[in-house]
Order: C-alpha cells, then structure tokens, then sequence
C-alpha cells in the first residue's frame, strides 16, 4: 500500500517515424509542363525574334505540345528527430516531353505554312535529380520541401519546306542541361511499410551553349541557344524495407464525413486530389478551336486546407487556401458535359494558389431540439438548434449550400462528368475555378429546409472577373428541400426543387445567328461580342437523392435553363436529365468502397444549336460547325478505400455526340484517382 505509484506513461507519438532508406516508383500522366526558350537566334547572319515551344497562334494547336508521360525510379534516405525530417534522394525519370514549334514562328519565313507543321520540336528523353528535402510529421503523414540539382538531355529536331519546290530538309542538335530543382510534397503511410505521395518539382535547367540547328532553304543557316524550365506533379508509391512506425489510427472517420467529437473552437482540414485521365482515338474528321481532340492524357491536381474558427457562439469564420495545376482534357473543352470535375477552365501549368472561400458564418437557434454538429472541413464542432436561420457572407461556391446529393455531388470522391455531379443546365454565378462573392440566408426545421442567394456574377460569359455592379448585374437562386423517410423501404430520403435567375452581359443566340447570315460580321463570334448587352437567364432544376438499403443509392436530376441569351457561368447545357445508383461494398467485405453507376443526357435550345452550326464557340464547346445530336454520357467508378483517409478510384466514361456533334466521336474515357483527406 506504500509502495511508489508508477510514473504515467508518456502518451504515444502522434507521428509517423520515415527514418531510414526508402525506394519507389512515380509517374506522371501529362501532368508535367514546360517550354524551351530559343534565342538569341540566327536565321542567315541575321538576329530572329526569341520564342518558344508551344507558340501558336491558334488554339486548335493547344493539345499537341501535351505532355505523354514522364515515370521512373528513385531512392533516398531518411533522418527524423521528434517529428522534424531531413533526408536526400536521388530518382531518375524516363520522359517522352516533346515540345512542338509551330511554323508560324516570325523570322523563320513561313508564314504560308499550315500551322500544323512544325519547324522546331524539342524532345526530352530523361531527367536526373539529387535532392535534400525537410519535412514535418503528423499522423500517418508527411509534408516536406525540397532542393536540390537537376539534370536533363534534350534533342532538338528541325524540318525546314522549301516553300519553292516543296522538298524538306531536317537538322538535329543533342543538348546536355545541368541546373536546379524547387519542389514540395505530401505522402501518406497506407502500411507498416508503403507509403503513397504526390509530389511537386520546380525544374530550370538554364541555357545551352549555341548550338547549329542546319539551314533554313534560301535562308541560311540557323544558329540558337535553348533553356528549358519546367512545372511537373508525379504520383508516387514507396517502400521502406526497414518498416515505418506508424502511430494507430484515432477512433474518427474520414474527413470527409467527420465524427471524432472535437469541441474546440478551431478546425483544420484538408485535402488533396490528383486525377490521371485520358482519350484514346476516335472519329475526328476536322477540328474547331474548341473540339475534343483524340490520343491525349491529362492530370489535374488539388491541394485545399480548410480553416474554421469559432469567433463566438454562433458566430464562425472560414477561409479556403487552394492550390491547383493542370488541365482538363483539350484544355477543359470540347465537351458540355465535361469529363473531369477537378478540371478548372482557369487550369495553369503550375501549382495557382487561390483564396477559393472566405465567409463568416452566423446561426440565430430559433429553440427547440438540437443537434451535435461535428468537427470537419469548414464546420467547427457545434451544437445548432434543429429549427434555425443561418447568414453568411463572404466568397463561397453555390455548389457548397445548393444541389447537394450525397451519391453525386463531389468530384473528389465520387462522379467525374459534370453533368451527374450536378444539375448541369443550372448556370450557377461563378468565376472561372467555379467561385463567386455574395450573401446567403436558409431557414432549416428537420421536415424541410429553404434557403436562397444573392451572388456577383461574371463580367463576361467564362470571365474570371466577377461583375462588382451587384445592384445591376447579379445572380438569385433559391431552393427548397424536403427531407422525408419512405414507409416502405423505411430509408430517408430528399428532395431539392431550384430556381435561378440571373442577370449578367451576355449575347442573344437568334440575333447573333441573324446578323451573321445577313452579313453584318463575317463571324458570329464577332457578332456575339459587339452585341452583348445586360440579359436575363433563367431556370430550375429538381434533385432526388433516395436510400434503397443501408448501402444502396439512387439518385436523379432534371434541369432547364431558358436558352434563348448566352450561359455566363458554368457550361453549354440547356436541358440535362441524369441519374444512376451508388453502392456501398458490404456485399464483398469491403464496406467502405463505392461502386457508382450513372447516365446524362444534355441537350441545347434551337437558337444556341443553330448559333453553334454558324461557328459559335461557346464556355467549353465549339466545333466550328455541327450535325446536331443529342450528348449522352454514361459513367461507372470504383472507390476503393485503401486507408481510412485515402481512396485510389477507377472510373470510365463513354460519351456519344460529344459536344452535341454526330460527326464526332464517341469517345471513351480512361481516369483513375488518388484523393486523401485528413
């Protein structure tokens, strides 16, 4: 009884301990993208203008300078103190970069050439790094930056017409590139001993010496430097043969449905996403400057934190960093129902940081019951009034408060196209990345709630600058939602019923189609621009998200706009019809995986169809001309939960009459996704 008490056991590390040596694989479909920069230059004795691969001076040029795929192997070795680590690693990476230079390029003399044709093509074929990198632990994770020396080959090809007798002539320079390397990561421990990462790099490899690139025919010959910089995003596996020490996993579930009970006045979350997705061939007689274009991969990538803090009761402020890079499929064109949510019109080559959402929050409990609202991203944990009104306002996207489905309403875990995610024919107020400014009101009771908005919209149709003119120009949404249990099936249900008007600067589709055909502008696109005036487009929509079963879904949406004045916003839809099922994995011992399945039809207006025959080009779409048919998509996935905050999905598409096009397609669409949350 007089015995010492033990001492208490020091509480276990929340950290993940990454010492030791490591090896892995990491590959990147087309999500790396860079130029060469030529000059100064010599054509003949004589100086030329500086360019650079990828010039053009036309956008049906925009999906050959992609990026086909960049992989390879690498190893290092880690150090760690508490949860602070340092290391070095070395990797080397097969690379098939090729970097086009249209012939249009001034000084080269060829400015009757087809555009098609390249002068100059750069082609990298392996890159070499050695990198120190310092990094911090949490959980199963580590975030960290690197630098560190980089290294290349480059082979530069020619191929000069002689635009008198038409014959060709090539050159070719082998270039070697010594330089630096910039980067930043996050992985995650999905074992004891493999880890999955994404991986950012900052690559510039300075400048050659002058180099010989043969002659130009009548010209003369040609002479150049060439320097090479380059943004690249690598998905990686790794593995630690010597094992990991990692901490066991807290009683919560995953970010995205948060329940670990955190009653504290600050949240932090976040979230990072990256998408590989790809087109093999298809029927493709011509191209406009908004057409799919076929064999091409793309890769888009996310990385959000989400920050809450509770100012006072019932009071709370939010704030959305986000960083994004890549692109969509053809630069997110050439289909209205677009293959890839993560895929922003304002893409950018390099990780584009962005402040997506800032808001203050304010709840007003009208008494009654209450209900527990958990810790997660953009909801500090709470306790609200059943019946209340809630205000805010700030920069949010109105996909956060409207349209909810919980089978098909997040492209990070669940659907890709856009028009099963979303009520597609709803031309929501928003900036290019989908985000707009304004104020919101909802009145919640458990049977029902309803809610609407005030919002900026756009200056121009697909404009990243939102109109200030709030009281001239700007966009209303309001909705109503039922919440009910089927007596039957005795599984819960909603119903969402959505109207939208908004005022914004915009082109009528029958005037414009009229003053072309009368020869008052020789292109309708100059038609649209001279004649766009403050106009009204307005809608609705109705969503259905239904249980069958516990782990059975169905879901269903049917949207209208009045397609008569251009869509501001979101995409070239008029009427939309989608749907599908989505279920849990119970069945097969793997309840927390999702099996999606869905379909869409879209389809336009006669006035925005006819606009698009006359060589219209819409937000996303525009052949240049167009055999009118009805776009149906057809989407399945496979959300496999390899931890609880990380899940690997496979998803396919096909897609008919892609940008409402006969002569076009169909095409089938290959992605496959890595999206972690903590």
């Amino acid at each position: 009884m007089a015995a010492d008490l033990a001492a208490p056991l020091p509480p276990a590390a929340r950290y993940t301990d990454w010492s030791g040596p490591y090896l892995g694989l990491e590959g990147s479909a087309s999500g790396s993208y860079g130029a060469y920069s030529f000059g100064p230059s010599t054509v003949g004795g004589r100086s030329v203008p500086a360019f650079k691969s990828g010039d053009s001076t036309g956008r049906s040029d925009r999906g050959r300078d992609a990026t086909t795929a960049v992989g390879g192997a690498y190893a290092g070795w880690n150090w760690q103190d508490g949860p602070w680590l340092y290391g070095i690693e070395a990797a080397l990476d097969a690379a098939n970069l090729k970097r086009p230079v249209p012939s249009t390029i001034a000084g080269f003399g060829y400015q009757g050439v087809d555009p098609a044709f390249d002068v100059i093509r750069a082609k990298t074929d392996v890159y070499g790094t050695l990198r120190a990198r310092l990094g911090y632990s949490f959980d199963r994770y580590l975030v960290y930056a690197t630098f560190g020396l980089a290294g290349a080959n480059a082979r530069v090809l020619a191929t000069y017409p002689d635009l008198g007798t038409g014959a060709v002539s090539t050159a070719k320079a082998n270039l070697g590139y010594v330089g630096f390397t910039l980067g930043a990561g996050v992985q995650y421990a999905i074992s004891d001993s493999l880890a999955l990462g994404i991986d950012y790099r900052y690559v510039d490899l300075g400048e050659s010496g002058r180099f010989s690139l043969g002659a130009v025919p009548g010209l003369g010959p040609v002479t150049s430097r060439a320097s090479f910089t380059s943004n690249q995003m690598f998905l990686r596996l790794m593995w630690f043969p010597g094992g990991l020490n990692v901490p066991p996993d807290p009683d919560e579930t995953a970010p995205h449905d948060p329940d670990n009970g955190d009653t504290g006045r600050f949240s932090l979350h976040g979230q990072t996403t990256l998408i590989a997705q790809g087109v093999p061939g298809f029927r493709s007689p011509y191209l406009g400057d908004q057409s799919l274009i076929p064999h091409q991969a793309r890769q888009t990538t996310t990385a959000t934190i989400f920050l809450g803090l509770k100012l006072a009761e019932g009071t709370e402020l939010y704030y959305n960093p986000e960083f994004s890079q890549g692109f969509g499929l053809s630069r997110t064109l050439g289909v209205a129902g677009f293959v890839n949510g993560e895929a922003q019109k304002a893409g950018a080559p390099f990780p584009k940081l962005r402040s997506n959402r800032y808001y203050i929050k304010q709840t007003i409990g009208l008494g009654g019951e209450t209900v527990e609202v958990p810790d997660g991203p953009n909801q500090v944990a709470t306790r609200y009034d059943a019946e209340r009104i809630t205000l805010i306002a700030g920069k949010f996207a109105l996909g956060d408060f409207f349209d909810g489905n919980v089978y098909a309403h997040d492209p990070r875990v669940d659907f890709f196209n856009w028009s099963l995610w979303g009520a597609s024919a709803w031309d929501f107020p928003a900036n290019l990345p989908g985000f707009t400014q304004g104020v919101y009101a909802e009145y919640n009771r458990p049977e029902f709630a309803v809610r609407a908005a005030y919002t900026q919209v756009p200056k121009q149709p697909s404009s990243d600058v939102l109109d200030p003119r709030v009281f001239e120009r700007a966009g209303l949404n309001i909705e109503f939602e039922e919440r009910h249990v089927l007596p039957i099936l005795d599984q819960p249900g909603k119903v969402r019923v959505g109207l939208f008007s908004n005022e914004g600067n915009s082109a009528n589709y029958r005037d414009i189609v009229t003053l072309t055909q009368l020869g008052a502008f020789g292109d309708i696109n100059d038609a649209a621009a001279a004649t766009r005036r403050p106009r009204r487009k307005s809608g609705g929509y109705i969503n259905l998200e239904q249980a069958l079963t516990p782990e059975l879904g169905l879901f269903a949406r049917a949207s209208l706009g009045d397609g008569r004045n251009e869509n501001i916003s979101f995409t070239d839809i008029d009427q939309s019809f989608s749907g599908g099922l989505s279920l849990k994995g119970k069945a097969w011992d793997r309840p927390d995986d999702t099996v999606g399945l869905g379909a869409a039809m879209n389809g336009l207006s006669p006035s925005h169809r006819a606009a698009f025959a006359n060589g219209y080009y819409g937000l996303l779409i525009g052949d240049g001309q167009l055999r009118y048919g009805t776009e149906r998509a057809i989407e399945t996935y496979y959300a496999l939960n390899l931890t609880k905050f990380v899940t690997l999905t496979f998803d396919y598409q096909f897609i008919d009459n892609p940008a409402y096009n006969r002569d076009r397609g169909p095409a089938h669409f290959f992605a496959s996704r890595l999206h972690a949350d903590f």
